[in-house]
Parts: C-alpha cells; structure tokens; sequence
C-alpha cells in the first residue's frame, strides 16, 4: 500500500502479533520496488514510543508516513549532512493532528524506505 496513486502518500500500517501471550502492534510500509514486494518495519524512537503510535493511529489502521527533510553542516569539515526525519500522522473528525516520530527499524529498512521515497 505504499505509494497512493491519487497523491504520492505513503501510509504506514499496522498489524497485531502475540507475544508471551500478549497482544502487540508491528508498524510497516508495503511497496514495491523494482517489481518486489518488500515491508518496511518502523519502530517509535523509544519504547514509550508505543502509547503514543496507538494514540496516533486510534481505531485505524493506517496513518499517514509524513517525511521531513534535513541538512547538518559540519563546521570542522564542511561537510554536509542530508536526511529525513519521518513521523506517522493522523487527523481527527474535528481537524485534530495527531503525530508521533518514527525510524527504520534496521539499517536494510532504512534502504528500503529511501527507495520507496525517490
């Protein structure tokens, strides 16, 4: 479900696994590249993390990928640094946005996602 068609969204979804016999959420972005299926795991930045993704995500299990830009300049170096931030976000009935940062889970996802995103 990576890329919406109408308008280059990509959303983030979720689904429930079982683990020492407790229900949890695994957050992901499917796409496809080069003729591949893949899925992409994004975690919170930390595990607190969690409260605030099912706040986010509410009863939907869908949200938004929203990816912002960055640029760090070393001033020892000059070399510059670019990347993106992501979050996830969702908008109430009453025009309420609801975000939380997420990341790559491992650095192969982190490949897999700058794909999806050229």
């Amino acid at each position: 479900m990576a890329k919406n068609t109408n308008n280059n969204q990509i959303f983030v979804e979720r689904e429930t696994f079982e683990k020492n016999g407790r229900t949890f959420f695994s957050y992901f972005i499917k796409g496809n590249i080069r003729g591949k299926d893949v899925k992409v795991a994004v975690v919170p930045p930390d595990k607190g993390g969690y409260t605030v993704l099912d706040i986010v995500f509410g009863d939907q299990m869908a949200a938004q990928l929203v990816a912002k830009p960055f640029e760090i300049k070393d001033d020892a170096t000059g070399k510059v640094i670019a990347g993106n931030t992501y979050s996830v976000q969702t908008v109430d009935e009453n025009g309420e946005i609801y975000e939380c940062a997420v990341k790559p889970y491992r650095s192969s996802d982190k490949s897999l996602l700058n794909m999806l995103l050229r």
